[in-house]
């Protein structure tokens, strides 16, 4: 190990050792995104997908949830906890594909299509989830849409993920034109690729993922379904198309697994912005913190409780 190295480890090991003090004074649950910085990842109370976190945040007893995602996340967890400090260690930690929704948008297009069910994919702001009928997450979007009365579905904002949805279901599935940058980059010519330089290897992609690549896949599986995939003791080898965030857990889990990224250049930068440092200062000065205002919250709740009735 190079001196640099041992300074860095050093230095992680006392920032470590001021959070582990500070959360327990704030009473405080850290929790994480798959596609976290693997240090980040590393002190997580729980890490798991959008939904596995709403889940865990409905039910934390603690009086402060750190969370280490973006803000569409954070904001999740306040519409669920209203009594609860819901901390985001970067205010810049955004998602481009929420931001290609808005509320009044969602009402102009329900007013196009007055019979058609509001499904929302949960990467979406609290005012949209107040908007909509029914949240979802790509871990259960196909169940949800399954779960609902009408035939006519207005799937927002991921076009990907409500095209991979409606190849599943017989309903008829409007698409709105939004999308995830990161899991566009990986493309029909990487899948194709990895394939031929990994023969052996299981193709696994999320379903944002374009049509093209998800035609190509040997499973489609949300973050935690790829989780649950590589550690099935017959798979030895797999090709994963999703943020690379995931590898570090993916490799932590299965150690004797290999894991090659489809296309490097699937890393969102959004989820890069928080770091050790950000999490102890947050911790510290309680803030930034997310709030929904209140009438927002309560709509969006009935959105996201329905989402979690359907698990």
């Amino acid at each position: 190990m190079s001196g640099d190295q041992a300074k860095m480890q050093n230095r992680d090991a006392d920032l470590i050792e001021q959070l582990n003090r500070l959360k327990k004074e704030r009473n405080a649950v850290i929790l994480v995104h798959n596609y976290q910085r693997a240090e980040v990842q590393d002190i997580g109370d729980f890490v798991g997908d959008s939904l596995e976190l709403s889940q865990k945040a409905a039910r934390t007893d603690a009086d402060v949830i750190v969370f280490c995602g973006v803000h569409f996340m954070a904001e999740t967890a306040a519409i669920l906890c209203p009594d609860r400090t819901v901390l985001l260690p970067d205010a810049h930690a955004g998602c481009p594909m929420a931001d290609m929704i808005t509320a009044e948008k969602l009402r102009e297009k329900k007013r196009e299509l007055p019979g058609a069910s509001v499904v929302c994919y949960v990467n979406s702001s609290a005012d949209v989830k107040a908007e909509s009928d029914i949240c979802c997450t790509s871990a259960n979007a196909v169940k949800v849409i399954e779960s609902l009365d009408s035939n006519e579905i207005l799937f927002v904002p991921d076009q990907y993920l409500g095209h991979y949805a409606s190849t599943q279901t017989g309903k008829k599935i409007h698409l709105w034109p939004g999308y995830c940058p990161t899991h566009t980059r990986i493309r029909r010519e990487d899948i194709i690729q990895k394939k031929q330089e990994h023969p052996q290897a299981k193709a696994v992609v999320h379903p944002e993922c374009r049509p093209e690549v998800i035609e190509m896949a040997d499973a489609v599986l949300s973050t935690s379904g790829i989780c649950r995939y590589a550690a099935q003791p017959d798979v030895r080898e797999i090709i994963v198309g999703t943020e690379v965030g995931i590898i570090h857990r993916l490799q932590k889990e299965n150690p004797d697994t290999k894991f090659i990224p489809m296309s490097e250049r699937a890393v969102c930068p959004n989820m890069k912005l928080i770091t050790l440092e950000k999490v102890l200062w947050s911790l510290k000065e309680m803030t930034p913190r997310v709030t929904v205002p209140e009438p927002v919250r309560i709509r969006a709740l009935q959105a996201v409780d329905r989402m979690l009735a359907t698990v």
